[in-house]
């Protein structure tokens, strides 16, 4: 293995739409689990987003930034709308590494609907953590094992934070910190900081 290269790398892929407390809470958990973590901003095809991916790849590079951990790094590059695409950027990114697809317990239901599952669920290692409110059914974790993946569950607390309730200004203290000094000069969330 060349020097430098992770054994195992944690692929993270959010909306960010806008970054919360809950999304710092799994990447310092996933940093705690695995000896790199790499995520980026996405759009996600079955989501709305608020924001332009340009903004939301900003805010989370900040989130990365203030949490200050070599092993955690901003991939832009592996963003892409399907999960399939993103594998096999990160495959040759890292060709060497073993590449972990993370996924929050509240997509885990819907991965049996994404592109071409079947085709890349087989040879993913496929981690899922649970997030609060949001339960991982037995019945979901037997779907994806139908599809040929072998999930593993990750043990993370991570708070039931979302970015649609910020968005709605229903948890506007669930905005990390860093990030109000650029969100306040344009508001493209129209938030009051708590």
């Amino acid at each position: 293995m060349p020097t430098g290269a992770p054994a195992a790398i944690a692929l993270l892929g959010t909306s960010a739409d806008p970054p919360t407390r809950g999304h710092r809470a799994l990447l310092e958990g996933l940093l705690r689990h695995y000896p790199a973590v790499a995520t980026w901003a996405s759009d996600n095809p079955l989501k709305q987003h608020a924001a332009p991916l340009a903004l939301r790849s900003v805010l989370l590079e900040a989130l990365v930034n203030a949490i200050g951990d070599p092993r955690l790094t901003l991939e832009p590059e592996l963003s892409s709308p399907w999960a399939m695409e993103t594998l096999e950027r990160a495959r040759r990114r890292w060709p060497t590494s073993e590449a972990v697809f993370v996924v929050g317990s509240d997509l885990a239901a819907d991965i049996p609907r994404w592109r071409q599952a079947e085709r890349w669920l087989p040879g993913c290692r496929l981690a899922i953590v649970p997030r609060q409110g949001w339960l991982l059914a037995p019945e979901v974790l037997a779907r994806l094992q139908a599809l040929g993946a072998k999930p593993e569950v990750v043990p993370l607390e991570v708070p039931a934070t979302a970015s649609s309730g910020i968005r709605a200004h229903l948890e506007p203290g669930a905005v990390p910190a860093e990030l109000w000094p650029l969100l306040l000069p344009d508001n493209p969330y129209g938030l009051a900081p708590p």
